[in-house]
């Protein structure tokens, strides 16, 4: 195994892990927020006027536990996706750095490099993200299982939103390039240092996070009208919030320009906003913590995966002798 796929793992395992545990400490907000996301005002009316009434709902049916409804559904997908997401960047990074020649890279080439991880994540991914969206904004209580809820419709179903998740691949695209230039501007001296194949520089816990924080903000703003579009076109049906007993109605297909003209007529411009500081907050707080974590953990995983390697060429090199 190449020191280039060795990094590219330890990049990988440590971004994966770090999302795990941003994802679960986070959930409860993230699951009021994207049935914040999914409503659309009728009429004037809204069942949810403020992020903080989606939580009083589940306090007052006693359906607290709810909102952690689609958690492993959304586990899964979140260090998948960060695996996958992580590791391609790191791939297609080495990749370019070794046939370009080229010592360090340009904000252009990061951001499509970003971009080429970011669609590789989004179709790995997709059927997962849909599942987690329908669990989280089904009625407190009535959410169904992974497999119940990935095959109650047709396969083509389960990748609901695929077209602008790829457009949203310029959202880590465009937080991690700002990211990594930060990055490289508090570390500058300290890249110039490193000795080939030695482990990773790391930024401090506090550094990451606030670096982490002030890159997703710009990421997240940049592109919300398209998130806030991508949440209600995964969101579950209103007939599935009815009682299960009563009968169920043929699903309806939504799309990138009926959801546009829906949040158009009904909330204005401003409806494309809706939520955004609920999402800023989450997201911001999800990728500090992620990002934080990642680098904290990144020196160690390495020397973990270095150590394995030793192990399994020792024992390689016993076998063949033996």
């Amino acid at each position: 195994m190449s020191s280039l796929d060795l990094e590219s793992i330890s990049e990988a395992t440590s971004g994966a892990i770090g999302s795990l545990v941003s994802t679960t400490l986070l959930y409860p907000l993230d699951t009021c927020k994207t049935r914040y996301q999914a409503e659309v005002a009728a009429h004037g009316r809204r069942k949810y006027r403020n992020l903080s009434d989606v939580l009083w709902e589940a306090i007052s049916n006693r359906q607290v536990l709810s909102l952690y409804q689609g958690l492993g559904t959304k586990n899964l997908q979140s260090f998948i996706a960060q695996f996958v997401y992580f590791y391609g960047y790191s791939y297609f990074k080495r990749l370019y750095l070794e046939k370009s020649g080229a010592k360090k890279i340009g904000t252009k080439a990061n951001l499509l490099l970003a971009a080429a991880a970011g669609a590789c994540t989004a179709i790995a991914t997709q059927p997962l993200d849909t599942a987690a969206s329908r669990m989280q904004t089904t009625a407190f209580g009535k959410s169904k299982g992974l497999w119940k809820t990935l095959t109650e419709g047709s396969w083509s179903d389960a990748f609901d939103g695929l077209g602008i998740s790829l457009l949203l691949t310029s959202n880590p695209a465009i937080q991690y390039t700002v990211f990594d230039q930060l990055k490289q501007r508090l570390l500058r001296e300290k890249l110039d240092k490193r000795d080939k194949g030695s482990s990773p520089e790391a930024l401090s816990a506090f550094s990451a996070f606030v670096v982490g924080a002030v890159s997703k903000s710009v990421a997240t703003f940049l592109t919300y009208p398209a998130i806030r579009c991508k949440v209600m076109i995964q969101a579950a049906d209103p007939d599935d919030d009815e009682d299960g007993a009563s009968k169920p109605r043929p699903k309806t297909r939504k799309t990138l320009p009926a959801v546009f003209f829906a949040i158009w007529k009904s909330e204005g411009i401003p409806g494309f906003f809706k939520g955004l500081q609920a999402q800023i907050l989450k997201t911001v707080l999800s990728s500090a913590l992620l990002l934080m974590i990642k680098e904290k953990i990144t020196k160690t995983t390495w020397v973990l995966i270095l150590a394995i390697r030793k192990y399994l060429l020792s024992t390689r090199g016993r076998l063949k002798s033996a």
